[in-house]
């Protein structure tokens, strides 16, 4: 721990429990939205739902990241971080378990958007209360390597549950079960903090009191997580479309984007060390931004050329997303700071996100091709190396503000 981390009056929670709860937490924060776009049309079809509801569906996950995430952290003031955290686990795998058991378009929306606002809360309340337990690289790293993982093996696996059980219920239901797996474990944190909250007390100065928004590194750092979360929800929602109309298959596309994704678990795993290493992160920074212009430039000129390396420029430009994770406990020293931090940088980034594949499908039906978005796709680079660049800078938004 650094020396500018807040230590707490106790270690009352062995790390082993540490690990254990985060580890729970980050599998459970992302299947409960990858796993619905692999059997979207059997979902379809055995609810009689609409091309338009459907649609809307893939763009629920950023739309409630966003809303609900921009409430979270006032939901953990009157309830506490540990609380806040278990509900909202509660409240996603009640939703994920439910939804499956309806016949109701109108129900499943509801259910899906109760489970995905449960998420929302632990996007936000996460990473504080890493930093008020302490272990932060190392739990950060877990934090967010668990987050891809997720992600991964959700958008793998459930088309093949689905279609080894006949039933598409099963593939989504599975997740839920997993949820509830984690729910033994908070409960047991939240009462514990309840009984003893003296010992999750955090010792040190008081934390400041000023607006997140006046700080630049807190703006540098929601630009860039904004930017990279839109090009993640692009590239899951478009990429294997962009490949299969440049005449690859649809197995080729899907191992392409496989391909993205694993990059993303490395970097997951590697950027909260990199971070507490490095003397600086401007390199990096760069670096994110040329790999994501060079990524969509191969796109444009030769998609089918050499497909592998524009999917693998593509991951490693999306290392960025782990980065902007690591540095929002990196960025600040108190954890009612990283709260700030964490409700003012994922809402509005979440919101980028919700917005892009759909601007992008709009101009692809506009333009009748390709090329007018994967231009624009590629000019995004220049936003985010700046904002890149800022965040960079070993500055702390406790300071800022």
């Amino acid at each position: 721990m650094s020396d500018a981390e807040p230590r707490p009056r106790s270690r009352a929670l062995p790390f082993g429990i540490l690990l254990a709860a985060v580890v729970l937490v980050s599998a459970n924060l992302r299947p409960g939205a990858s796993s619905l776009g692999p059997v979207l049309e059997e979902v379809r079809h055995g609810l009689g739902m609409s091309g338009g509801v459907a649609g809307a569906m893939t763009g629920l996950p950023g739309l409630c990241f966003g809303l609900v995430g921009a409430l979270a952290v006032a939901f953990a003031r009157k309830v506490g971080t540990t609380t806040g955290i278990a509900l909202a686990l509660l409240a996603a795998a009640a939703g994920l378990l439910l939804r499956v058991t309806t016949d109701s378009v109108p129900l499943f929306l509801l259910l899906s958007v109760l489970a995905l606002a449960g998420m929302a809360v632990c996007n936000v309340l996460v990473p504080p209360w890493i930093k008020a337990h302490g272990h932060t690289v190392v739990l950060m790293t877990v934090y967010g390597t668990g987050l891809v993982v997720g992600a991964t093996v959700a958008a793998l696996t459930t088309a093949p549950v689905a279609e080894a059980t006949g039933s598409w219920r099963t593939g989504l239901g599975m997740w839920g079960v997993l949820l509830v797996v984690a729910l033994p474990l908070w409960a047991w944190l939240a009462l514990h903090e309840r009984r003893s909250p003296a010992e999750h007390s955090v010792s040190g100065d008081a934390a400041p009191s000023g607006r997140i928004a006046h700080s630049p590194t807190a703006v540098a750092l929601t630009v860039l997580f904004g930017i990279q979360s839109m090009h993640a929800y692009v590239q899951f929602g478009w990429l294997p479309q962009i490949y299969r109309d440049a005449g690859l298959s649809a197995s080729t596309a899907g191992a392409l984007q496989a391909l993205l994704s694993g990059v993303g678990i490395l970097g997951a795993l590697a950027m909260p060390t990199v971070i507490a290493r490095s003397q600086g992160l401007h390199a990096w920074m760069v670096s994110f931004g040329v790999m994501l212009a060079l990524g969509y430039a191969g796109l444009m000129v030769a998609p089918a050329t050499v497909p592998w390396l524009w999917a693998l420029l593509l991951g490693l430009s999306g290392l960025a997303f782990p980065t902007a994770i690591a540095l929002i406990t990196a960025r600040t020293r108190h954890p009612s700071v990283t709260a700030q931090l964490s409700g003012f940088v994922q809402p509005i980034g979440y919101a980028f996100a919700a917005v892009g594949p759909f601007l992008v499908g709009l101009l692809r039906d506009a333009t009748d091709g390709w090329s007018l978005v994967i231009v624009l796709l590629a000019l995004t680079s220049v936003p985010l190396t700046l904002a890149g660049l800022r965040v960079a800078r070993p500055s702390y938004v406790d300071d800022e503000i």
